[in-house]
């Protein structure tokens, strides 16, 4: 039985779904008013993994993954931008969409965007007003009270007394309790009419917090089974949803809340704030995306992950062994739906199942890989690539993938495109400094070899391993790839 780590009761349970063979997921999307960066492309991938394990032993899952489209550095970003918050965050969305592709995340079924949702998020407002939750302050703000919300703090670990003496709310005049956050943001007069909506108190907009109760709410109903994002969502984000939700609903929200760990950079937490990010773009700018999803889920999805490009190299090199095994066939690798009762797939699934342990998991894929490698096994050799398909990888043509042959492409290109490896074969690639493509300096090669020519031959082969390309003579063809 699939085991799932529980942050708000702080141990592993089996995952049990409301509904039997069925499972409703919300995730928290992006705030889209930049690129998304590594940190948001952790977040992508690892739920996109959940997502497609979930599916891959059966059950019918229902995922929505939000677009947060109004915000505070939104608002700023436009107006300095001379822009429409609408012209900002569909250009940001388009861009996201964009990375998303590269990195072969699957779309999530529902994707709600906040602007969409005022409505509900005004008519749950108005529940928590009427149970005594939600108030109405001086500056017209409507606040949630929390200190009349029993079990604030249950998923954070912390007691009121904890939070307040840490002074992690921003303190305002016209709140009840230093403690209580924002629930509509009465209109300020310096902001654009775009961003302005009528209310039962007055013209303003929503606060952060109650756009995913309301969205999730209302895709999920009032109790799904799980809810993900980021660690950094803890607090106060989820925390103050659960307060939302059970505070306007009084029943139980979600049944199990998980969060994946951060990308740090110099033991720091990577962040726009921090000035220490690297778009997912710029990443992709020297990596192929496939290595790039690799590197986020050889590690588990809980822990802290690293960011340096020794660690992007080395999953290159480690991506580049199981694409190696795949390329020694000769004859088409067939993929299939993996048979959970045979033993590499039994141990993969026995891993996925112990809370997504993807480094386990893909201890398999290189056990599968040795086994291709001594036996040229194609019964082994499907496996491998079925097994990598619940993980998004391993899919491509592994010639393609090892010549990278994708890198010929702007990263725009590839991302239109579902199978980066159907590029294969339309770019010819030149090595840098030459004039003439690896295939054609292979012939060249391969003729002067049947000329005795061997000095010319090892010329060949030196100019291209120092431009990158290494050449493997077969029996009777000679395949090349990249260092």
């Amino acid at each position: 039985m699939l085991k799932i780590y529980n942050t708000l009761t702080r141990d592993k349970q089996d995952f049990v779904p409301i509904e039997p063979g069925k499972v409703r997921m919300y995730v928290c999307g992006m705030t889209v008013y930049d690129y998304c960066h590594l940190g948001h492309a952790r977040v992508m991938v690892v739920f996109d993994m959940v997502y497609r394990w979930l599916k891959a032993t059966g059950l019918d899952v229902t995922y929505v993954r939000n677009i947060t489209d109004i915000d505070d550095k939104i608002i700023k970003r436009a107006a300095e931008n001379g822009e429409s918050v609408y012209s900002l965050t569909q250009r940001f969305i388009d861009a996201m969409h964009e990375d998303e592709r590269a990195l072969g995340v699957l779309a999530p079924d529902r994707e709600p965007r906040a602007t969409q949702y005022i409505p509900q998020m005004q008519n749950m407002i108005t529940r928590l007003e009427e149970n005594g939750l939600a108030y109405q302050a001086a500056d017209g703000d409507m606040n949630y009270a929390v200190r009349k919300f029993i079990g604030y703090g249950k998923l954070s670990g912390k007691s009121l007394e904890d939070l307040r003496a840490g002074e992690r709310v921003e303190v305002n005049d016209g709140k009840m309790d230093p403690l209580d956050f924002v629930l509509w943001k009465h209109a300020r007069e310096e902001e654009p009419e775009e961003v302005k909506w009528d209310s039962p108190w007055g013209k303003g907009r929503p606060g952060w917090h109650i756009e995913c109760s309301a969205m999730s709410m209302d895709t999920l109903g009032k109790h799904f089974d799980i809810h993900g994002g980021g660690a950094d969502l803890q607090f106060p984000h989820h925390e103050n949803e659960i307060a939302q939700s059970e505070g306007a609903n009084r029943c139980k929200s979600v049944n199990v809340w998980m969060h994946n760990g951060f990308v740090r950079v110099d033991n720091e937490k990577m962040s726009k704030s921090l000035g220490n990010f690297f778009t997912i773009r710029e990443v992709l700018d020297k990596y192929d995306a496939e290595v790039v999803r690799f590197f986020i889920l050889r590690a588990q999805y809980r822990s802290q992950l690293n960011y340096s490009d020794a660690h992007l190299n080395d999953a290159r090199q480690a991506l580049n062994r199981l694409y190696t095994a795949l390329a020694k066939m000769t004859v088409p690798v067939e993929i299939r739906s993996p048979d959970w009762s045979e033993p590499y797939s039994r141990r993969f699934k026995d891993a996925m199942d112990d809370d997504f342990n993807t480094p386990e998991a893909m201890a398999v894929l290189f056990d599968l890989a040795n086994e291709v490698n001594r036996s040229h096994s194609t019964e082994a050799a499907s496996i491998l690539k079925s097994l990598g398909m619940t993980l998004g990888l391993l899919q491509r043509d592994p010639e393609a993938y090892l010549q990278g042959r994708h890198r010929d492409l702007s990263m725009h290109e590839a991302a239109g495109s579902s199978d980066q490896g159907s590029f294969a074969g339309e770019h010819p690639f030149i090595p840098p400094g030459m004039t003439k493509s690896v295939q054609d300096l292979i012939a060249e090669r391969a003729a002067a070899k049947k000329a005795r020519n061997f000095a010319e031959s090892d010329r060949i082969r030196n100019d291209l391993s120092k431009a990158g390309i290494i050449l493997e003579d077969g029996a009777t063809t000679t395949t090349w790839r990249r260092a």
